[in-house]
C-alpha cells in the first residue's frame, strides 16, 4: 500500500509534468491547453451521462430488492474516473475513461475487486484474532469449530420442541 501511495503522489503527477511537456513541444503550448480543456468538458459530460445511469441502476436493484454490489462498484468506478477526468493532465484523463466508459468499466470492476479481495485476505491474516478463525475451518458446532469433517452421519433437519 505504501508503494501505491508513493506512485500516486509522486510518480503520477512527475508523469503528467512530462506528458504535457512532451505533448506541447509536438503540437503547441495553446494547443495543448485546449486539448487539456476539451478533454476537461469532454469528461464532465460523459461522467454526467454515465453517473446517471449508475445511479439508475443502483436504484432500480435496491427497488427489486437485488444486492446492489456491481452497481455500487460501477459508480464508484464513475465517481473515481470523474475526479481523474476533471484533473488536468493526459495520463489521469487516459486511467479515467477506462474508469468511465461502459466498455471498459467491467474490467476495472475486476482489477479492483481482484486488489480489494487481496488487501483484505493480507489484513486478515495479519489480524492478532486469525487464529479465532481460520480459513478452512469447518462446520460450527455449538462447542465450536471442529477444524474438519464432522463425526458421525450428519442429518439435516429441523428441530420442533414440545413444550
Amino acid at each position: 500500500m505504501r508503494l501505491l501511495l508513493f506512485l500516486a503522489f509522486l510518480v503520477v503527477p512527475l508523469l503528467e509534468v512530462w506528458l504535457l511537456i512532451q505533448v506541447g513541444s509536438v503540437i503547441g503550448g495553446w494547443q495543448t491547453v485546449g486539448l487539456l480543456v476539451a478533454a476537461g468538458l469532454l469528461g464532465s459530460w460523459l461522467v454526467r451521462r454515465e453517473g446517471r445511469r449508475a445511479w439508475r441502476n443502483l436504484q432500480e436493484s435496491v427497488r427489486t430488492g437485488v444486492m446492489p454490489e456491481r452497481e455500487l462498484a460501477d459508480a464508484a468506478l464513475v465517481l473515481v474516473g470523474g475526479v481523474l477526468l476533471v484533473t488536468p493532465g493526459f495520463f489521469s484523463d487516459v486511467v479515467g475513461l477506462v474508469c468511465v466508459l461502459p466498455l471498459t468499466r467491467p474490467l476495472m470492476r475486476r482489477l479492483g475487486w481482484w486488489f480489494f479481495d487481496r488487501r483484505v485476505k493480507r489484513m486478515a491474516a495479519a489480524s492478532p484474532y486469525a487464529h479465532l478463525y481460520p480459513p478452512q475451518a469447518g462446520p460450527v458446532r455449538a462447542d465450536g469449530p471442529t477444524g474438519g469433517e464432522p463425526r458421525g452421519k450428519v442429518v439435516h433437519g429441523e428441530v420442533i420442541r414440545e413444550d
